[in-house]
């Protein structure tokens, strides 16, 4: 018997690898050019055929009411998008990704409806599941002590050569590509990076403010919609990938618009302030400037970390092509690192 079909639309070729999550499935390309107004017959017809078909999303880069025209006829639907533990280098260097996050509902960066993710953080009975939690906590302890962030693609140095002596408040901006999805769905305010950077000095005038740019930008591979060099007078601005672990080393408090860099930092105890609405923020650990009146609960960091990467986002071993979990994706993250520095 043929295998169940798997449709992806709006996934870039090179996205290949997702023959490995789903070996059990033939997966099938649809078209990833612009579409018409209306959803193509063709693609109709073809989903329709079998039964046994689910569909798949990047993002919102699919056809226009595809996600309705599943719903209408009882098929499987999912958005897809890199998870919070993606691979050693970035995914615009066309990385196959270590983790995906899969959601019925929407994206988990739109702010503007609920997700499969925010679902979780709003509703789970974390009290009565103090196992997860626990699990929650040594991996999150794990990924610190093993300086793992989403990319792990920025040099490791001693970060005081950079930043200097530490004299006073110590503020970190994290910059994003001003392009990104995440920006346009999570931040209802019109806001670049040098925005950020502007408030974060205005917040905090005696402080030393520093400007992190986003990896694609110093790589090259993003355009900067903001020129850096116009806050160059209010803030130490980073020339180099510099990776996250080390870029948060003496920090007191880091800005963001929506970026995960922001979680990641609560991961080390360090305030955040949050001028978008990302999807750890409005759960009490935030300075939140964007309210989300869905998001009406208290949650420690472990809850918010077990819900995010361990109940939401999947795993996939890039040798051995099969799924695990977050604990075993921690340890292929840090050997694929160290042989990346030993290359």
């Amino acid at each position: 018997m043929s295998k169940p079909p798997l449709f992806l639309f709006g996934f870039s070729r090179w996205k290949s690898y997702m023959r490995d999550w789903f070996p059990e499935n033939e997966v099938i390309f649809g078209c990833v050019n612009a579409w018409p107004l209306e959803f193509d017959l063709y693609w109709k017809r073809r989903i329709l055929r079998d039964p046994r078909t689910k569909v798949l999303a990047w993002q919102y880069k699919g056809p226009p009411k595809l996600k309705e025209f599943c719903a209408r006829h009882g098929i499987s639907f999912h958005y897809v998008e890199d998870g919070f533990l993606r691979s050693v280098a970035l995914g615009a260097l066309r990385v196959p990704p270590l983790s995906l996050a899969f959601d019925a509902q929407d994206m988990y960066f739109n702010a503007e409806s609920p997700s499969d993710l925010e679902n979780i953080l709003r509703t789970y009975d974390f009290e009565n599941d103090q196992p997860l939690v626990r699990r929650a906590e040594a991996a999150r302890q794990q990924l610190l002590a093993r300086r793992l962030s989403k990319y792990n693609s920025g040099h490791s140095l001693d970060i005081a050569a950079v930043y200097g002596e530490k004299a006073r408040k110590r503020v970190l901006v994290i910059g994003q590509v001003e392009r990104d999805a995440s920006i346009a769905y999570g931040c209802a305010t019109k806001m670049t990076n040098n925005d950020l950077v502007r408030l974060a000095r205005q917040e905090n005038p005696d402080a030393q403010v520093i400007y992190k740019p986003h990896p694609e930008v110093l790589k090259g591979t993003a355009e900067a919609k903001s020129n850096p060099e116009l806050v160059r007078n209010i803030a130490l601005i980073l020339k180099q990938d510099i990776s996250l672990a080390d870029a948060l080393e003496t920090v007191d408090h880091v800005y963001t618009i929506t970026s995960l860099s922001g979680f990641e930092a609560l991961l080390r105890g360090i305030r955040v302030t949050t001028v978008g609405c990302p999807f750890y923020s409005g759960w009490g650990l935030t300075d939140d400037r964007q309210p989300n009146p869905r998001r009406n609960r208290k949650l420690s960091i472990d809850e918010i970390f077990a819900a995010a990467y361990i109940l939401y986002a999947k795993y996939l071993d890039p040798v051995t092509k099969t799924p695990i979990e977050i604990e075993q994706a921690l340890d292929v993250l840090a050997r694929m690192r160290a042989e990346q520095m030993v290359a």
